[in-house]
Formats: structure tokens, C-alpha cells, sequence
């Protein structure tokens, strides 16, 4: 739940973080009894906590399609991303992948711990896929056979142009984006959003993910897989890992700060896309994300220690985005809060100055003409109440004792 320091500093992330540490409890709780399902949703809390959490708001029909979604794609991803697998042996299964979901016989060992276990026991994903409607499984396996293709396509190919940089996205994560829309359509809760908008909620959630990752997959073993594209990158350094070093921290800086501002440009149709839902769970389940994103790339922006070790949001923050994202209103203001993080950031002599604050000065735009700005409270740019140390740390712990309490009490 963090140090106490930085409740203290942040006091008003007590009450969103009790919340979420009580709801992560009472997912442990509602796992279904029959073995594979058990499977399938333990696994899900092992490789992806917060999905985990957010995926519990759809109705159990939708939820089981979304989870055996996630499952698939993240068995797919792990084939992917095992560097010690030849290519000769990881491309023809790639491809193939789509066919084995159908295969409750078929696994594949590769990857580590939790990934591991995902592989060798991929057969219970497949009995629950085998469960799931029509409509859910031609979707699934539609994405999946695309993205395998796609994901074969790269091993192959390194990313040298923005456009390769947006084709390999639009395979890994703009299709996941396209079939959400699908099983949301698919459950009749939603309109069928178009193509080009799905993409972008894949794209800016994946180039969020590239960007933060750096250090970790560049230090990769046993061989580094990067995806920022040569033709970014080029523009600083003469080698991609030349940017870790420090003597070359001003042009490291200066490309980050390009690819955050390439990232940005999706921000709009993103707003579109969660504008236009209808159903409050799924709302919820596509929104929660699109902020951690665009908060992610706020303190990424311009911040030399994407180069020196792991940078993501307080555990805090991330509570109070998944306590208090409920409305439209609520994503319009958060995208205008972390738009305006990220602006406050820009140095007038990077080379993408300009190019960066339109990015953010449109979305803000969009945001104002909302009217939503004026109906709700920042929660992340206004300071932070001043509060005495003492009655903090009384309320942190008249807080862990209700808490407690609540986790012992049988349920009714």
C-alpha cells in the first residue's frame, strides 16, 4: 500500500487504496468453482492484477468472453516475446495459434514463472474458450489469427518507420481494441465502434506501454526486442541503447519526449471512442485504462529516469483512478489534468516543443468544450490538503482496523 511517507504526503490516497485492497479480496473470493475457470481467473489475477480487478464490473457472460480474450492473446504475447525460441519454431505457431485455442490437448512450453504456467496449462483456457458463444469464439479467433500473422510478420522485421512503428501496434494492440468492440457488440451492449477508433484506444494504450518499458526490454536476455522505430530514434543517437548511457541523457531525453508526443496523437479519437459507449461497466472497463495511460505518459514526459529503472504511477493514484472513474466527465477531466502535467513539462527548446503543446492544446480543447471541467474536483493537479502527521497516522490505522474487521466478517 505504499510507505507511510507517501501517505502521509498523500493522505487522501488512504481511503481509494482501502478499497481497492478490500476489492482484490473479494476477487480472490468469486472465483468459479469448475476447475478450468478457476484457472482462467487466478491466472488472470497472477499476470494482470489491475485488468483483474477492472474486468469484475461486466456481467459474468462478458466477463468470461473478456478473460479468455485477455488469456489468449497474453499466451500469444508470451510466444512472442521468449527471445530463446528460434524463429523457425515461434513464426509457424504464431500463425498457427488461432487453430490451437480450439485444442484442449494443445500447450507449448515457453516463458517464465506465471507465463510459464499459462503455457503448460493452456488447455484450461481452451475448455473454457470451447464454452463461450458463437458469436464470442469467431471474434476471438478472427483477432487472434490476425495478430499471430502480424506478430509473425515482425519477427522477422525490425521497426524502421513511424509507419512500421503503427503497423506493429495496430497487430498487438489496435486488434485488441477492434475485439473488444466485437464481444461488446457481440453481447449486445454496445454499437459496433468503427475500425480506425478501436484502433486508437490499442495504439495509445500500446505505445504508452513501449515508451515505459524501455530499460526492460533493451536489457532483455538473452537479446534485447525494442519497438521504438529507427526513425525517431535515429534523430539522437547512431545505436537505439545508446540512450541508457549517461553521457548521452540530453538526446535521450529529447527522444523520449518525441515519442511521448507521437503517442499523443491518438488522444482524440480515444475520447471519441469512450464518448460514444452506453453501457456503464464496459464504460468503466475501457476508460480506467485510457487514463493510466495518459497519467503515465504525464510522468514520463521530459523524466531522465525512464533511462535509469521502472517509472509508473503511485499505487495511490491508480486507486483513486479506479474509484473515481465513473462518467464521461470524470475522463475529460483527468485528460485535462494530465494534459496539463505534461504541458507544464514542455522545455520551449526541445525540437517537438511546438508539435507537442498543439497535441495537448487540441485534446484540452475537446476536454473544455465538454462542459465537464466545471462539474467535477481535480484530484491530481490541485495541491494536496494539509493535514497533521499524527491524525494521519490515527486514521491510517482506525482505517486498517475497519479493514481487517471487514475481512474477517463472514459474508452474509
Amino acid at each position: 500500500m505504499g510507505t507511510l511517507g507517501t501517505l502521509m504526503k498523500h493522505p487522501d490516497d488512504i481511503y481509494p487504496l482501502l478499497k481497492l485492497k478490500m476489492a482484490a479480496k473479494n476477487l480472490e473470493k468469486q472465483i468459479p468453482p469448475e476447475p478450468h475457470w478457476a484457472f482462467c481467473y487466478s491466472m488472470l489475477h497472477k499476470v494482470s492484477r489491475s485488468f483483474a480487478l477492472v474486468i469484475q464490473q461486466l456481467g459474468t457472460e462478458l466477463r468470461n468472453a473478456v478473460c479468455i480474450f485477455y488469456l489468449v492473446l497474453r499466451a500469444l504475447d508470451t510466444v512472442e516475446d521468449d527471445t530463446s525460441i528460434a524463429a523457425d519454431v515461434k513464426v509457424p505457431i504464431l500463425i498457427a495459434f488461432h487453430r490451437h485455442i480450439y485444442d484442449p490437448d494443445w500447450h507449448f512450453s515457453c516463458g517464465t514463472k506465471d507465463y510459464k504456467v499459462l503455457m503448460d496449462q493452456f488447455r484450461h483456457v481452451s475448455t473454457a474458450f470451447l464454452e463461450l458463444g458463437k458469436g464470442y469464439q469467431e471474434a476471438i479467433e478472427d483477432i487472434t489469427k490476425r495478430m499471430g500473422a502480424g506478430m509473425a510478420k515482425f519477427i522477422c522485421k525490425e521497426v524502421e518507420t513511424i509507419d512500421d512503428y503503427d503497423e506493429y501496434c495496430h497487430y498487438v494492440a489496435g486488434l485488441v481494441g477492434l475485439g473488444l468492440s466485437k464481444l461488446f457488440h457481440a453481447a449486445d451492449k454496445e454499437n459496433l465502434a468503427s475500425d480506425s477508433l478501436s484502433n486508437s484506444m490499442g495504439l495509445f494504450l500500446q505505445k504508452t506501454n513501449i515508451i515505459r518499458d524501455y530499460l526492460e526490454d533493451i536489457n532483455e536476455i538473452p537479446k534485447s526486442r525494442m519497438f521504438w522505430p529507427r526513425q525517431i530514434w535515429s534523430k539522437y543517437v547512431n545505436k537505439l541503447e545508446d540512450l541508457k548511457y549517461e553521457e548521452n541523457s540530453d538526446k535521450a531525453v529529447q527522444c523520449l519526449n518525441d515519442m511521448v508526443t507521437n503517442a499523443l496523437i491518438h488522444m482524440e479519437d480515444c475520447l471519441k471512442y469512450m464518448a460514444a459507449l452506453r453501457d456503464p461497466a464496459i464504460f468503466k472497463f475501457c476508460a480506467i485504462p485510457q487514463i493510466m495511460a495518459i497519467g503515465t505518459l504525464a510522468l514520463c514526459y521530459n523524466n531522465i529516469e525512464l533511462f535509469r529503472g521502472v517509472v509508473k504511477m503511485r499505487r495511490g493514484l491508480t486507486a483513486k483512478v479506479i474509484d473515481r472513474t465513473k462518467s464521461m466527465d470524470d475522463v475529460y477531466g483527468a485528460f485535462f489534468d494530465f494534459s496539463s502535467i505534461l504541458k507544464s513539462k514542455v522545455d520551449k527548446n526541445d525540437p517537438n516543443a511546438t508539435k507537442t503543446l498543439s497535441r495537448l492544446e487540441a485534446v484540452q480543447k475537446t476536454c473544455r468544450a465538454s462542459g465537464a471541467l466545471s462539474k467535477r474536483k481535480s484530484y491530481i493537479v490541485k495541491g494536496e490538503p494539509s493535514y497533521n502527521s499524527t491524525l494521519i497516522v490515527a486514521l491510517f490505522i482506525i482505517l486498517a482496523i475497519v479493514y481487517a474487521y471487514l475481512s474477517a466478517s463472514p459474508r452474509i
